[in-house]
């Protein structure tokens, strides 16, 4: 501790400053005690949507939840989390049943057929009492291309059970989507290393 007087100035007042930040967020934090099931949307151009939904995953493993992840598009891929989280049996139940973008398989009616398997075992997991949290990867896409119809989606998502929260990722979420969520963060892309000419690597892409 300083024997500068204004240093011990500087001190008091910041300790007077976070007193009452302190005690006007206690006065909020004492309003808000519902607890309930979140509708959560990771959307925009930027890296790190489904990042992010595989953090809540991994929060909510930590906390004992059971967790459902069904990958509307990366199913062909081998990813890094799919591996970590496959050592978790009985508290995540991974369902990888996208066929890859579509400009890669080229193929419209099997795109429609993947995202109609992959919803299916979604609304299943939605009903499932079991689940704590479903994570709907990449849904937004297949929303985007119409293989999927937001009128079919939205009202399982709305009508889900009260205590499950449901995650949807994706680029270009639909608006109803948005309006309907309780928490919507965009992902905004300031700089990539693709642009660089730097792959897609494994631990950071996938």
């Amino acid at each position: 501790m300083s024997d500068d007087p204004d240093e011990a100035e500087l001190d008091r007042r910041h300790a007077e400053k976070m007193a009452k930040k302190k005690a006007a967020r206690d006065r909020i934090l004492a309003t808000k005690t519902e607890e309930r099931g979140l509708l959560i949307v990771h959307t925009g151009k930027g890296k790190g949507k489904s990042t992010a939904a595989m953090g809540l995953v991994l929060r909510a493993i930590g906390h004992g939840m059971k967790v459902g992840l069904v990958q509307f598009v990366k199913g062909v891929w081998e990813t890094g989390e799919r591996r970590v989280l496959e050592r978790f049996p009985d508290l995540c139940v991974i369902k990888a049943m996208g066929e890859g973008f579509t400009w890669e398989t080229q193929d419209r009616r099997r795109d429609i057929a993947a995202a109609a398997a992959a919803w299916e075992t979604a609304k299943g997991m939605i009903a499932d009492p079991s689940f704590r949290l479903v994570v709907l990867d990449e849904i937004n896409i297949v929303l985007r291309y119409g293989y999927l119809s937001i009128d079919e989606v939205l009202p399982v998502l709305v009508g889900r059970p009260r205590d499950l929260h449901v995650v949807v990722t994706g680029r270009n979420a639909k608006d109803e989507l948005i309006a309907a969520a309780d928490l919507v963060t965009e992902m905004t892309m300031v700089k990539h290393p693709f642009r660089s000419g730097v792959k897609a690597q494994a631990g950071i892409e996938f």
